[in-house]
């Protein structure tokens, strides 16, 4: 009798049924379904950006300009995807690990609205050219921003409140970095749009703090907070060490806050300044290998239960991106390479290397891990295969093509060769640029699928499907 090979391996099933609030289990799917939605729509827009380095004669509009496109495809993957799904697994990890129940969940539920509405708010400014100028990841105006603000307070509230009555002594690892990315990210808003100091250089210095610490004090803590929390539960195995997790946390709170002004080294801005910037872009290597060895050892010996998991290789992707994307910022920094690097296409590879190889990816892995146990819904495994590898190798084609073709556009430009001899080196790296961001699209609409595929039931068969498999 002949077998017939399975298309994949086969992955294991969901090990439990979370008895979840159904009113928390919702909202979570809405943060969730929300920052999808963004997703697609922040994606298209990069697709079809990427595509106007190869047809430059789409969209003669001003509002298709590549102008006002770019501000609205980052400012829609970090303040609407990026930004809610952290939230909505947030708003389980935190109450879980603190075994007590969310504060008040009208009150969070409240937030998406206002965090939504700040980002549709935003886009339309964006179209219609209105901005807060030629400032990267702060294009939009402090209306717009003060409503994402208050999202973020409210949640932060929410969230304190729930560890503040905790029935655990300890807080919990998690809470840490989660609580702390709430905290640093009102600072930074409130640092970056306070208008009166910023003038002329000043201004520049603040935009240099406002985009790394965005990335650093935000995504960062938030999505590792949230790993610290998944990895050890998909395992059903603690965290190794405690105690590097708190020296990573120290030392991320330390070193990143003064690495900002490494964006304009060799710019008019005090040399001591940059310098300092560079010392503590190495300084962070501490925190990389803390928090990277932390993760690997914890899966160490348990790559047969990774292998047979769909959730946990998104996490193990999320955790080498983090150390090597990491790292690669830290390298740049360096005034050598970057007189090659800077205002290349290079960083535009490293910059999809960090947020979508290490932050997007460790997303993935805890909706994936998380969902299916609160709804009672798993999504296909080949569907979810297909996501991940499509996801991965579009990343890496992008990635590679732009780091390859950055680097020999900065050396076009040290070289005093024209201009246009970079454009017309790049063109070859922009097709498979497109390509490689073709192949990540598609994933983001598989991703969507599995989305729907995993919404909570209505009440009542929720309760009946959790009851027959109990028995």
């Amino acid at each position: 009798m002949e077998l017939t090979r399975p298309i994949t391996v086969s992955k294991s099933k969901i090990d439990e049924i979370i008895d979840e609030d159904s009113r928390l289990t919702k909202l979570i799917y809405h943060y969730l379904l929300s920052a999808t939605a963004w997703l697609i729509f922040g994606s298209f827009v990069g697709l079809f950006l990427g595509l106007k380095f190869i047809y430059p004669d789409w969209g003669n509009t001003a509002w298709l300009s590549f102008g006002r496109l770019r501000p609205i495809h980052t400012n829609v993957v970090f303040w609407g995807w990026t930004s809610l799904s952290m939230i909505g697994l947030a708003l389980y990890v935190v109450p879980r690990t603190s075994q007590n129940r969310l504060y008040n969940l009208l009150l969070s539920r409240q937030a998406l609205y206002v965090i939504n509405l700040s980002v549709l708010l935003g886009v339309i400014s964006l179209f219609l050219g209105i901005n807060n100028g030629g400032q990267e990841y702060r294009e939009f105006t402090w209306p717009v921003m003060l409503l994402f603000a208050l999202g973020i307070g409210a949640n932060l509230l929410n969230l304190y409140k729930t560890v503040a009555a905790r029935k655990t002594r300890e807080i919990y690892l998690s809470n840490w970095y989660i609580l702390a990315a709430f905290i640093w990210t009102m600072v930074v808003v409130v640092i970056a749009y306070l208008p009166f100091y910023q003038n002329s250089l000043g201004e520049t210095i603040i935009q240099g703090y406002y985009m790394h610490m965005g990335v650093g004090m935000w995504f960062t803590p938030l999505v590792l907070g949230l790993t610290y929390y998944f990895l050890p539960k998909l395992l059903n195995k603690p965290i190794y060490s405690y105690s590097l997790g708190v020296l990573a946390f120290w030392t991320q709170m330390v070193f990143y806050s003064l690495i900002g002004a490494h964006h304009f080294v060799f710019a008019p801005i005090p040399w001591w300044l940059q310098t300092v910037a560079i010392v503590f872009s190495f300084g962070m290597f501490v925190t990389l290998f803390a928090g990277t060895a932390n993760f690997l050892l914890t899966m160490k010996g348990s790559f047969r239960t990774i292998a047979k998991s769909y959730s946990l290789p998104y996490i193990l992707v999320g955790v080498i991106f983090y150390f090597l994307a990491s790292g690669q910022g830290s390298l740049e920094a360096l005034r050598s390479l970057n007189k090659i690097w800077h205002f290349t296409n290079f960083t535009v590879a490293h910059s999809h290397l960090t947020m979508y190889g290490f932050v997007v990816f460790l997303i993935w892995g805890g909706i994936y891990a998380l969902m299916p146990r609160l709804t009672g819904n798993e999504p296909s495994h080949i569907l979810v295969g297909i996501h991940f590898w499509f996801a991965l190798i579009g990343l890496l084609i992008y990635g590679f093509a732009l780091m390859i073709g950055g680097t020999l556009q900065g050396q076009s430009w040290i070289d005093g060769l024209p201009f246009i001899n970079s454009v017309e080196l790049m063109a070859p790296y922009w097709l498979w640029r497109a390509v490689g961001g073709t192949l990540m699209f598609i994933a983001h609409l598989v991703f969507a699928f599995n989305i729907f595929k995993m919404q909570p039931a209505s009440n009542k068969d929720f309760v009946l499907e959790t009851a027959e498999e109990s028995v």
